[in-house]
């Protein structure tokens, strides 16, 4: 088999190193997110929370992984006049696909230059489907069936988070050519998710007690609040390096954002920063002023959502301006949801509303920056022949709900049909972990005798017996 050792040249290796690097990061942020609902839901549901949350991750994962990356490569080929752009794209960069499957070095440079590279940029997107899912799921936790979420999970992985990212993420993404921005993964990753939830949080209905006293007296009760540091450290670790993923690392030539954009290393860690420590401030004032510890520790979060469009576009400045209005945004959207009585504290609050304020908000701040294409091509495809523009990143916002919205309403819709979105009312109350696996992740929640709880297709369970700790 004839080889190109151009294609693991140390350069290429580097690269695909630094790609692989932050594939892995998104890692951290599962496991951030993981940590973030273990600190925030009933003691009784931790089990199920983290149970639910791996295997939706790892489904949603392996959609991407048999064939969604595809979706995203053919708007290469379309660009590069490939025939049969996503017949092309699916036969080789499906799981048993051509380019997905043969060592870098056998892979042709005029054909594929840096094989490597794209073969690791797959893992990214099959990690950042994976955050998808956990970032879902973290919106219905306590209530949600897992058979449901697990064959959206699927055909999110497959299909839907793909098909926004070929959409509104890339250099020579449809949208992306006439002017909407993206850079952190901001539309396929936070919009696209808080639209699911808006909608499935929406349909599935809010957890015992939370608007109202139930009758057994279950409430969303907070297990332990310090977790929610833990995940939020996590999550900021992980955050620089998940940001220089999100862009084209050129040997001699300098770094550039996902859409092409002028950029730098040093520039975006920076920017990186910035957001956080925005967001960070602005979500410690916030809490001290209402007494809510945990915008302490969700603050940075909002922060960095907020300028994930602008990380590569804008400066440490604007990026610190600009995080601390996240937590604000996070408050104004939480008194929303409540006003609606949406329960959804999380991933609207922090993920949702920040990201879409702040895709809207940078096409204001870089107004007329040059975006869009790919080097050595002409025309509709030249670099820098689009230009940003608040209007595109409002069509693309509206695009990204649109292509989650509606087809999460239709899921929800059949799913209520035939077999129900949500858990038994027994089950909330005895709790997730006794219902589903016959233990709690914690001893003293789980007490004989087994008694039998109605729905959900189990048969018996274990019960709690500790009247004074309904929660």
């Amino acid at each position: 088999m004839e080889s190109f050792p151009e294609q693991v040249s140390t350069e290429m290796l580097l690269l695909a190193f630094l790609y692989t690097f932050a594939a892995f990061a998104v890692i951290l942020v599962i496991l951030g997110l993981g940590l973030i609902d273990m600190g925030l839901v009933r003691r009784r549901n931790v089990l199920d929370t983290w149970a639910q949350k791996f295997t939706a991750a790892m489904i949603g994962g392996v959609g991407t992984l048999l064939g969604g990356y595809a979706i995203w490569q053919w708007s290469f080929n379309q660009a590069f006049g490939v025939p049969n752009p996503l017949w092309t794209a699916i036969k080789d960069w499906w799981i048993a696909g051509r380019l997905a499957s043969t060592p870098a070095m056998h892979v042709d440079t005029t054909i594929t230059p840096e094989a490597d590279v794209l073969q690791v940029f797959l893992v990214f997107f099959v990690t950042f489907s994976m955050a998808a899912m956990a970032l879902i799921h973290t919106g219905v936790v306590e209530r949600a069936k897992a058979k449901p979420l697990y064959i959206m999970s699927f055909l999110i992985g497959l299909v839907l988070s793909p098909l926004v990212g070929y959409l509104c993420w890339g250099s020579v993404s449809p949208l992306t050519n006439r002017g909407v921005h993206d850079f952190d993964g901001v539309f396929p990753l936070y919009i696209f998710a808080g639209t699911w939830v808006l909608v499935m949080a929406w349909r599935v209905g809010p957890r015992l007690g939370t608007f109202t006293p139930h009758p057994s007296g279950a409430k969303p009760v907070p297990h332990n609040v310090g977790f929610v540091a833990a995940g939020v450290l996590l999550i900021t670790f992980a955050a620089p390096f998940v940001a220089l993923g999100s862009g084209y690392a050129v040997p001699g030539k300098g770094f550039f954002g996902i859409s092409y954009t002028e950029s730098g290393f040093g520039l975006v860690v920076m920017n990186v920063i910035a957001g956080l420590i925005g967001g960070g401030l602005m979500g410690a004032a916030i809490a001290y002023r209402r007494r809510e510890p945990s915008w302490t520790f969700l603050g940075p979060i909002a922060g960095m959502v907020i300028c994930g469009t602008l990380f590569d576009v804008g400066t440490p400045l604007s990026c610190l301006l600009v995080g601390a209005l996240g937590p604000i945004v996070g408050v104004g959207t939480t008194a929303l949801l409540r006003r609606l009585r949406i329960d959804e504290p999380k991933v609207l609050p922090l993920a949702f509303g920040p990201g879409v304020v702040g895709a809207i908000l940078t096409g204001f701040i870089a107004w007329g920056t040059k975006t869009g294409g790919f080097p050595g091509l002409e025309g509709e495809y030249a670099v820098g022949h689009a230009t940003i523009t608040p209007w595109w990143q409002l069509v693309g916002v509206l695009t990204t709900m649109a292509v989650a919205g509606i087809p999460c309403l239709i899921l929800c819709l059949i799913f209520e049909r035939f077999g129900g979105l949500r858990v038994s009312e027994e089950t909330e109350v005895i709790g997730l972990d006794a219902a589903h696996w016959g233990m709690t992740n914690f001893g003293d929640d789980l007490d004989p005798p087994i008694i039998a709880v109605p729905g959900d297709g189990a048969t018996a369970y274990g019960a709690p017996q500790r009247a004074a700790a309904p929660n």
